[in-house]
């Protein structure tokens, strides 16, 4: 394999991408903007699901690794009316094929697996041009630059690749999430801690819900869901952490008090998170020398799926490149025939299941879906 790898994005997709075709023998360059691995937290819990996810590690020679990091008991799920009327709750039993993992701890693992010359912190992209005969010219924003014979961009829903391949760019889905934390739940906040179980807590309405899970020990990391336009946030001072987080809660009024107690009482500024995804079947003619995975090539609306099929994208590409060392564009060709079909798939199931998690019908309808009875997508 002559054709230098360049990877842009250190996120679970461009690192599973990069471990692979280490694997292989072939060697690769991620380049990622952050300044470390620990310059922001990395999100919370992860399920990894057994057909894509778990896949990707058994490519990536680390899914015994994997279970190292599994905490037990995650897989429980409880969907509460906004009264605090417990609807469904299911333990986890250890049957289930959808184990829960800390994202940073799964990230550090793929971090750890490379060789120490594989990763370039520190480095922004600030442009990409197309040089002709599939190389491609990367600059960064401290001023160097770098041509690669294969680019590939795994840097997520805001790609600076993607525009060598397609002109679409993610749309706001009319939905966002405001993040909070509460800490040490069990001993400061029992009743809440209590109606959140040992796994997830989904307590939804139409057009809103509020949705926690237990981390290590007495963590609660809640995602408030709230279906208003843009500019609705946009008229609350998030700088302002207390009023920020009562004006939220005054749209949960009325709720019980376990559950508002997440939005009020928690031990972190409340962030925004707006929520935006492609065209379902986004795709795009082959270009020579340079593909997306992930975010980048398919994002979608949270349904548990986007960390699961970016690792999955990774793996494929990396043994398709594996399988076809002399012929690039093969390799790419055949991955990103089956990334389309796949991605399209998962698009149209993603659309499908936040419908139904904020939709008219909900709570109903997601509990239809928690038990496998909704409507095929």
């Amino acid at each position: 394999m002559h054709t230098p790898v360049t990877i842009i994005g250190a996120g679970l997709g461009g690192l599973t991408l990069a471990r692979v075709l280490h694997v292989h023998g072939i060697p690769s360059t991620v380049y990622e903007a952050e300044s470390s691995p620990t310059a922001r937290t990395q999100g919370g819990m992860l399920d990894i699901h057994e057909y894509n996810g778990q896949l990707a590690l058994q490519a990536a020679g680390l899914l015994d690794a994997f279970r190292g990091l599994i905490l037990k008991g995650r897989e429980a799920t409880r969907v509460l009316a906004w009264d605090g009327t417990v609807l469904l709750d299911e333990p986890d039993d250890g049957t289930g094929g959808r184990p829960e993992v800390l994202r940073g701890e799964l990230r550090q693992l793929l971090i750890d697996s490379l060789p120490a010359n594989t990763l370039q912190w520190g480095h922004k992209v600030s442009g990409v041009r197309a040089l002709g005969g599939g190389r491609h010219e990367v600059t960064f924003a401290h001023g160097t630059t770098v041509v690669t014979g294969l680019l590939v961009g795994a840097d997520g829903a805001w790609s600076r690749v993607r525009p060598l391949v397609s002109s679409a760019t993610p749309e706001y889905v009319g939905t966002s999430f405001v993040e909070t934390y509460l800490f040490d739940a069990d001993t400061r906040h029992p009743s809440t801690a209590k109606a959140v179980g040992d796994g997830a807590l989904l307590a939804v309405a139409p057009g809103k819900g509020i949705q926690a899970h237990r981390e290590v020990g007495g963590t609660l990391h809640t995602y408030v869901a709230l279906t208003r336009p843009k500019e609705w946030f946009a008229g609350i001072d998030f700088t302002h952490s207390a009023s920020a987080a009562a004006r939220i809660a005054q749209e949960f009024d009325g709720w019980a008090p376990e559950l508002t107690a997440l939005i009020t009482h928690g031990d972190t500024a409340p962030v925004l998170r707006t929520l935006n995804a492609l065209p379902i079947g986004h795709r795009w003619d082959r270009v020579p020398g340079v593909t997306l995975l992930g975010d980048g090539a398919h994002l979608s609306p949270p349904n548990g799926e986007g960390a699961n099929l970016a690792m999955y994208d990774g793996a494929e590409l990396g043994r398709a490149i594996a399988a076809h060392p002399d012929d690039v564009e093969a390799a790419l060709a055949g991955y990103e025939e089956a990334l389309f079909a796949r991605s399209a798939e998962a698009a149209t199931e993603a659309a499908r299941d936040f419908g139904l998690c904020f939709g008219d019908d909900a709570p109903h309808s997601l509990i239809s879906l928690l038990t496998g009875n909704a409507p095929p997508a």
